[in-house]
């Protein structure tokens, strides 16, 4: 399991080729998008993008109802969100669907650590759009919750974490997150735990989205082919129909485990998984520029990076190798992955860390630095030529509190990092000593050499 996103998945937005060449036009796609800002009369707080190049229109409701919300009951938000479209009163899972596909709409849910969304795609037709929204909305407001859908998803839960179980990558992201987060919630997987879903009860469900799905727990996005006061009507459609609800207390901060994870799984794959990381930054923190770009050149630049050059190019140990930063709410995880032969594996590791502990130690070139700098800023432009694109980053201002000129603003953010401020920074939240190192793949010999590398650290 990709923890960086297959944590977060529960239902795909399901985008066709059609919707996803929706682009905005050569002009758009250098400038940010100006971004709109208001609460309706409930204070559902809303952020809008107008983009009439095509009579298209993306809403997404998201919630701070991540599976950091579940609980002792693993699974239960995606769960409660894949359970949404299989009915809303007198409608089936069939009906709900064919319904939308009347009118040439798509809608799609998502969960990941933090939060939730619920997306919808339409034309803006009035024909078209006014019966989607309707829909849209009954599915979030009034889903019935069959029971027959809510066993047979809860099977097909129980048989997709049997399948987890069996996949090396899964494994060592399981093991890595765990080592990482202890108790916290964000150490477990969306997908949940067989033993967390057999006990969910559909009680369980309905109470969940009782308690989160709810207007003060909301963020709505716009994007689309509509003006603002368009926008403010559609808006209000959806909030009014949302119970108001009660704010969940903010999750709490994880602690740094005092104890370092070198944990080897024996697995008999021909190639071995290894992950190293630790407890990084949240989302907003002063450094996030400063370390993403430095992460640039450490690990995130592909074949430009420092790891790739050491552990690839210069001895061949894996295709690919990266290491990135996920801020969360709270602190996510520094992260480095890589795949590798299963009697390369400590050593992969090995060079990896020694990789780590001299960019620490030393920070970028100036060379290094303007390369990165030029691939970020370069290419920054395609992160948001699309109307997905801009919906999702829209979501992540919105539900982050992130300042509204955050795309205006990224290519000078990052243009005015310094090699110093990352070396200071890289120095301040990434400890090589502390960092747990996970490894799936290979015999059991290989844990006794593990047992010994770890004694003579």
């Amino acid at each position: 399991m990709n923890m960086k996103f297959k944590l977060t998945v529960s239902c795909s937005f399901l985008l066709g080729p059609l919707f996803l060449s929706v682009l905005f036009t050569a002009s758009q796609a250098h400038a940010a998008p100006k971004i709109e800002q208001w609460q309706t009369s409930n204070g559902v707080k809303t952020l809008f993008v107008a983009a009439p190049e095509l009579a298209m229109l993306d809403i997404a409701i998201t919630f701070d109802a991540g599976s950091g919300r579940d609980a002792d009951l693993n699974g239960l938000s995606q769960l409660t969100h894949r359970l949404l479209n299989t009915g809303s009163g007198a409608l089936d899972a069939d009906a709900i669907a064919e319904q939308f596909e009347d009118v040439g709409a798509q809608y799609g849910s998502s969960v990941n650590l933090d939060r939730s969304s619920i997306a919808l795609r339409s034309l803006t037709d009035a024909a078209l759009l006014k019966p989607a929204l309707k829909i849209f909305i009954d599915v979030i407001t009034k889903p019935s919750f069959p029971e027959k859908d809510f066993l047979r998803l809860k099977n097909q839960a129980l048989i997709a974490i049997k399948d987890s179980e069996q996949r090396p990558a899964d494994m060592a992201s399981r093991a890595f997150y765990k080592s990482i987060y202890g108790s916290h919630p964000y150490a477990n997987p969306a997908l949940g735990f067989k033993e967390t879903i057999e006990l969910i009860s559909l009680d369980d469900v309905k109470n969940f989205h009782q308690q989160y799905l709810v207007a003060t727990n909301a963020l709505i996005t716009i994007v689309g082919g509509i003006d603002v006061g368009q926008a403010k009507k559609i808006a209000e459609q959806v909030a009014v129909n949302l119970v108001q609800g009660a704010k969940p207390e903010t999750l709490a901060q994880p602690q740094s485990s005092k104890e370092v994870a070198d944990i080897y799984i024996p697995y008999p794959s021909q190639q071995a998984h290894v992950y190293l990381g630790q407890l990084g930054i949240q989302r907003g923190h002063p450094d996030y520029f400063t370390l993403y770009v430095g992460n640039q050149i450490l690990g995130g630049g592909g074949f430009t990076s420092r790891l790739v050059k050491e552990v690839r190019v210069k001895r061949g140990l894996s295709y690919s190798v990266y290491s990135y930063y996920f801020p969360l709410q709270q602190p996510g995880p520094f992260t480095l992955g890589l795949q590798t032969r299963n009697d390369q594996a400590h050593q992969a590791a090995e060079v990896s860390l020694e990789t780590i502990k001299n960019f620490v130690s030393e920070g970028p070139t100036a060379e290094e630095l303007a390369s990165a700098k030029n691939n970020i800023t370069g290419g920054f432009p395609l992160r948001i030529d699309s109307n997905r694109d801009i919906l999702g980053y829209l979501s992540l201002i919105g539900y982050y509190d992130l300042p509204l000129d955050y795309l205006e603003t990224f290519a000078d953010k990052i243009s005015a990092v310094t090699e110093d401020e990352i070396r200071i920074a890289f120095s301040k939240h990434l400890q090589p000593k502390n960092l747990v190192k996970i490894i799936v793949g290979g015999p059991e010999s290989g844990a006794n050499q593990n047992r010994q590398e770890g004694g003579e650290q």
